[in-house]
C-alpha cells in the first residue's frame, strides 16, 4: 500500500461551500482548502430552490483550482451536503428542476395532511425521525397534492449529496445516512419502509436502494475529467453524505473512554449520542428525537435544534440594511460587552425557521416572554447565543434521561467551534468539560470515508485515532455554572 493518500472533500452548507483537499500521511490527515464558494438558495417565482448551476460550476472549479495547485492524481472525490432536500431525475438523465429549498413555504401545512393518512405516533415506530416540516417524507407529499407533473416525469429522487455525485460520476445513487433524514426509511432495517410509502400514496419507484457510506461509485465522468484536468481513473465515493454523519465521524473520542455526547454546531445545532442501534420510544417521540444513520453501522440519536442561522440571519438583516460588511468575530465581541442573562427566547418557536426579520423577531419574541427587548447588536447576539445555551442544557439532559446515563464530556465539532464564547457558554451551562474541536470536522469525515473505502483505514475507531493524533482540539471547563443554574431558574 502506498505511503500518501490524497482526497477531495466538497463539503456544502446551506451558506457556504468547501473544495478540500485531505492528505494522508504517517497516520495523520491534512488539510487545504483549495476553494470557497457561496451556496444560499434563491427564490424564482416565489419558490425558494437551490441554484444547482452554479453549485455545479463551483464544484467544477474547485476540481480545477485543486488540479492546479497539486496535479491531477486523486485517491477520491466525495459530495456531503445538508440533508432532506433532493433533485429529480427523468429517464433520460436529465434533472428536471432546481431542487427546492428546505425553507421553502410551499412545506407549510403537509405535517398535518400527512398525519390525516398515518398518525404521528405511527409515523414516528416506522421511522424513528424527528417531527421537522421540511422532511423529505412532507416535500415529496407537496408535489403530490400540488399534483407538479415533475413527479410524472421523474424516474428517481436523488438526495443533494447523490444529486452532486451523480453529476460527477453519471451513477445514480441513494447513501444511506442522507437517507435516513427522509423520515421515510425503517430505522431497523435500513432499507425503505414500503408499508408507509403506500399509506402516504408516495410513488416508491423513485426511491434506490440504499447503499452504505463508503460505496464506489465509479471513476470522474470523462467529459469532467478532460474539461478540469482531474486523472479520468480517479473514483467518485459515496461518502457518508448527510454532512453530520461526516462530521460525527470526525468526533476525536476513545471507544474506551467516558460517556460523551456530540454537539455539531453551524446553520443547525444538532446535539445528540452514537448508538449500535436505533432508540425508539414513546419517550423519545414525546422528546422528538431522531434516529439518524451513521458511519459503521451507527446510529445518531440526536435532537436537531436551531443554530448560529440565529446569528447569520441577524447579520445578513443588518447587512442588508445598511449595505456593511460585517464580521461574525467582531458581533461576538460585541455579544461578550453586552449584559448577561438578561434576555432569552424559545428555540421551538416555529417563527425562527425563515423570518424576514431575525433581529426584529428575537425583539418582539423577548417582548412577548415578558423580557426587556435588547436594542443593540451586542445584545441581540447575546440572547441568541445564551438561549443556544440553554437549549443545549435542556437538550443534553433530556437525553441523558431517555439513555439513563450521565454525559461526562461534551464534543463541539463544526464551525461553531470558532465561537469561543458560545463554547465557554455550553459549558457553563451544561456544567461539564466541553472539547471544541475539530472545526473541519465534517470535511475530516468525508474524507475519513473515502479513506475507508479504498483501504487505507480499517474503520471508524482507525480514523478517530488519526483524528486524535491530527487534531488539537481546545477544552472548556465549566466555571461559571452556578450563574447559569440561577438564572435559568428564574427564566420564564
Amino acid at each position: 500500500m502506498k505511503d500518501t493518500h490524497r482526497f477531495l472533500a466538497f463539503d456544502l452548507g446551506a451558506e457556504s461551500g468547501r473544495a478540500v483537499l485531505g492528505t494522508l500521511q504517517g497516520g495523520r490527515l491534512s488539510l487545504e482548502v483549495v476553494h470557497r464558494f457561496r451556496t444560499e438558495g434563491l427564490t424564482i417565482l416565489g419558490v425558494r430552490q437551490w441554484d444547482l448551476a452554479r453549485i455545479y460550476e463551483e464544484i467544477c472549479q474547485g476540481l480545477r483550482q485543486c488540479v492546479r495547485l497539486h496535479g491531477p492524481d486523486l485517491d477520491g472525490i466525495a459530495v456531503d451536503t445538508w440533508g432532506v432536500d433532493f433533485g429529480l431525475v427523468a429517464s433520460d438523465g436529465t434533472v428536471l428542476a432546481n431542487p427546492r429549498h428546505y425553507r421553502d413555504k410551499a412545506n407549510d401545512g403537509m405535517q398535518e395532511y400527512a398525519f390525516a393518512k398515518v398518525p404521528r405516533p405511527e409515523l414516528y415506530a416506522a421511522t424513528g425521525i424527528q417531527f421537522l416540516p421540511f422532511n423529505s417524507v412532507y416535500q415529496l407529499l407537496g408535489y403530490a397534492r400540488r399534483q407538479s407533473p415533475l413527479l410524472d416525469s421523474a424516474e428517481s429522487l436523488l438526495l443533494m449529496g447523490d444529486l452532486f455525485g451523480y453529476l460527477l460520476s453519471g451513477v445514480r445513487s441513494c447513501e444511506y445516512t442522507n437517507a435516513s433524514t427522509t423520515q421515510m426509511l425503517d430505522p431497523y432495517t435500513r432499507t425503505w419502509n414500503r408499508e408507509l410509502l403506500d399509506k402516504l400514496g408516495i410513488p416508491k419507484r423513485l426511491l434506490l436502494n440504499p447503499v452504505m457510506p463508503g460505496t464506489v461509485l465509479g471513476p470522474i465522468l470523462p467529459e469532467l475529467a478532460e474539461e478540469t484536468g482531474v486523472n479520468p481513473d480517479v473514483p467518485v465515493i459515496a461518502t457518508a453524505s448527510h454532512d453530520t454523519a461526516s462530521a460525527v465521524a470526525a468526533v476525536p473520542a476513545a471507544s474506551d473512554g467516558e460517556a460523551w455526547a456530540y454537539l455539531s454546531s453551524g446553520t443547525w445545532s444538532l446535539l445528540g449520542a452514537e448508538l449500535d442501534g436505533p432508540h425508539v420510544s414513546d419517550a423519545s417521540l414525546a422528546e422528538d428525537f431522531t434516529n439518524e444513520g451513521g458511519v459503521d453501522g451507527t446510529i445518531r440519536f440526536l435532537k436537531n435544534i436551531f443554530g448560529l442561522w440565529l446569528v447569520q440571519e441577524c447579520r445578513r438583516a443588518w447587512e442588508k440594511a445598511d449595505g456593511s460588511s460585517l464580521d461574525y468575530g467582531e458581533l461576538t465581541a460585541q455579544a461578550e460587552a453586552a449584559a448577561p442573562f438578561v434576555s432569552f427566547i424559545n428555540l421551538d418557536d416555529s417563527r425562527l425557521m425563515a423570518p424576514d426579520n431575525m433581529p426584529a423577531l428575537i425583539q418582539t419574541m423577548c417582548k412577548e416572554a415578558g423580557y426587556p427587548v435588547p436594542e443593540s447588536r451586542g445584545a441581540l447576539i447575546r440572547c441568541a447565543l445564551e438561549s443556544l445555551a440553554v437549549k443545549y442544557r435542556t437538550t443534553l439532559r433530556t437525553l441523558d434521561g431517555l439513555l439513563g446515563r450521565e454525559t461526562r464530556v461534551l464534543h463541539i465539532i463544526g464551525g461553531g467551534v470558532q465561537n469561543k464564547l458560545l463554547c465557554q457558554m455550553t459549558a457553563d451551562a451544561c456544567g461539564i468539560p466541553v472539547i471544541a474541536g475539530p472545526v473541519e470536522a465534517t470535511a475530516l469525515g468525508n474524507i475519513g470515508v473515502q479513506a475507508m473505502a479504498v483501504g487505507a483505514l480499517s474503520g471508524l475507531e482507525d480514523f478517530r485515532a488519526v483524528i486524535r493524533e491530527s487534531e488539537q482540539p481546545e477544552r472548556y471547563e465549566p466555571v461559571n455554572t452556578e450563574a447559569w443554574d440561577r438564572a435559568i431558574a428564574t427564566m420564564k
